[in-house]
């Protein structure tokens, strides 16, 4: 049981990486961390780490606003540090609704300090923040290495009563390189009493799961997700007396109450209470995160409308009733594609997406007629998720480049309406009604190069058909891609979705008729899938 806490770091009030620690390798990744961080809520996270990364190298909180933002805006459990090195940035950070903070540099420096903080806040509301280079505690926004070793420095601190600690190895850090899993290993030999959470180095799925299967009881990550390769990260209970595979979940702590207020406890020794948050390792001992099943509402002149192979549509409901009975019925994300919008060239419709994200509390995405960053903000004010663009990103590539360098990868999800003609998969426009010189694959490419969080990939040939997907092609953008692949075009029956899981090798699979029409209930679907074997949130 791991426990998996997103990251969100701040300079000048947006949501950044740094690679091992150097303010000269700044990445942003989201100019809104509020948006992220209801991202995160809406994934079924619980927990947050904020570090204010101003605060670190100034010596004092900065981003108490941008914390103060996050905590009236969710309902996340969070845990903030940077600059905190004295008793006023404490009162700060917890004012502004943090519910611990992280104590580094003033446990090196003043450790008289910092064992009377412990006496006033209790040891569930602290956790020491242990950065490593060398071997030797950093301090100062790693900007200095102090003389303290790792592991004499962890048990002055256990014997006063320390439970938490957040251990960062620097050299790691937002290298992608994979986490200093022998360093925590050595950790948890010494001191298995810890509620130790690894930070640094996470690159892809596999470096949490193996972190879990060597016992760690938690994992900071932020870089590996914002890039995308950390997939399908959805809400996903365990099964109940099935013996087809084993869940692995994030463990939630016991909140006692502090001063009126409830917050973690963060006890290795006590019992924890499992979280919707899940990884799966099927009877075969593969390991996956949860497959998602995603209806989509085609919108043509604000109803809802299915055809096949893009044309012959026909009327299939109001797109605010169809969203709110998805949503009920335990869908795991919502899309909304104003389907002759790029056409006829016009906008989507904003006030249908404001009503539809009223009706529902899964993760929304809109696509349709988006052709500017003027449209992504409208949209997302309206209470879109994500934004779905195909043909103005094949005119104008960048456009991913700016979604994502604007708002985070994880808000853009770039559509590509394909056919397999006689001479290959080729990329279409406009609703389908216009052939361009871009490869399906090489197109693919480029759009995970440039950033984007997810792609939509939906077979002209098989749309409406209802014959199953295009699983040789998926299964190749799968092979090829590191980002998330949704799959469309081509539900027929339940046997289709497993098929595009296990064939296909998809992430996500959308169909619309099949729900529509009610041929096949959702929750039916995912029953089916979870027999299987198949990961799936029911």
């Amino acid at each position: 049981m791991i426990e998996l806490i997103p990251a969100i770091d701040l300079i000048d009030g947006k949501c950044v990486r740094l690679t091992k620690g150097d303010y000269d390798q700044k990445t942003v990744y989201n100019e809104n961390p509020v948006a992220q961080a209801k991202e995160f809520e809406r994934l079924g996270f619980k927990r947050l780490h904020v570090v204010d990364l101003d605060g670190a190298k100034s010596k004092h909180i900065v981003n108490d606003q941008v914390l103060r933002d996050i905590t009236q805006a969710t309902s996340l459990v969070v845990d903030f540090g940077g600059g905190i090195k004295t008793e006023e940035d404490i009162e700060k950070a917890f004012h502004a609704g943090a519910a611990m903070v992280t104590v580094g540099s003033i446990a090196v420096t003043c450790p008289d300090l910092f064992l009377s903080w412990l006496d006033k806040y209790g040891a569930d509301r602290l956790i020491l923040g242990a950065d490593v280079r060398n071997g030797k505690i950093s301090i100062n926004g790693w900007k200095e290495d102090s003389e303290e070793d790792l592991l004499p420095f962890l048990k002055k601190y256990i014997d006063h009563g320390v439970k938490n600690v957040l251990c960062t190895e620097i050299s790691k850090d937002g290298t992608l390189a994979g986490p200093a899993t022998a360093l925590y290993k050595r950790i948890m030999a010494e001191y298995p009493q810890l509620h130790l959470i690894a930070s640094g180095g996470v690159s892809a799925t596999e470096d949490i799961i193996t972190l879990q299967e060597e016992g760690i009881p938690a994992v900071v990550f932020g870089k590996a997700y914002y890039e995308g390769r950390i997939k399908n990260l959805t809400p996903s209970p365990s099964p109940k007396g099935e013996g087809s595979g084993q869940i692995l979940q994030m463990n939630a702590p016991d909140f006692p109450q502090i001063n009126g207020q409830e917050f973690p406890q963060m006890n290795a020794q006590e019992e924890n209470v499992s979280t919707p948050l899940s990884l799966w390792r099927g009877a075969g001992g593969e390991a996956s995160l949860a497959k998602r099943i995603v209806p989509c509402l085609d919108v043509k002149n604000g109803e809802t409308v299915k055809g096949t192979n893009f044309i012959n549509l026909r009327s299939a409901g109001d797109p605010v009733e169809l969203g709110k009975a998805y949503s009920d019925a335990g869908a795991d994300e919502l899309v909304f594609l104003d389907i002759t919008a790029s056409f006829e060239g016009r906008k989507t419709f904003t006030e249908m997406v404001e009503r539809v994200a009223r009706e529902i509390n899964i993760p929304f995405t809109v696509g349709g007629g988006i052709n500017e960053m003027a449209d992504v903000e409208r949209l997302l004010h309206a209470g879109a998720d994500k934004v779905s663009v195909n043909s103005a990103a094949l005119r104008n590539p960048q456009l991913i480049n700016d979604i994502t360098d604007h708002f985070g990868s994880q808000v853009c999800v770039v559509a590509i309406d394909a056919r397999l003609d006689p001479d290959g998969w080729h990329c279409y426009v406009k609703g389908g009604r216009e052939r361009t010189d871009r490869g399906l694959f090489e197109w693919a490419r480029e759009v995970a190069e440039r950033g984007a969080g997810e792609i939509l990939f939906t077979s002209m040939n098989h749309d409406g058909t209802k014959n199953g997907f295009a699983n040789e092609a998926l299964a190749r953008l799968a092979d090829e891609l590191p980002i998330p692949i949704i799959a469309s075009g081509g539900a027929g029956k339940m046997e289709d979705f497993r098929d595009v899981f296990v064939q296909g090798k998809a992430d996500a699979a959308l169909a619309a008729s099949v729900f529509h029409f009610g041929e096949i209930a959702i929750p039916d679907l995912k029953q089916y899938l979870r027999n299987e074997g198949i990961n799936v949130r029911i």
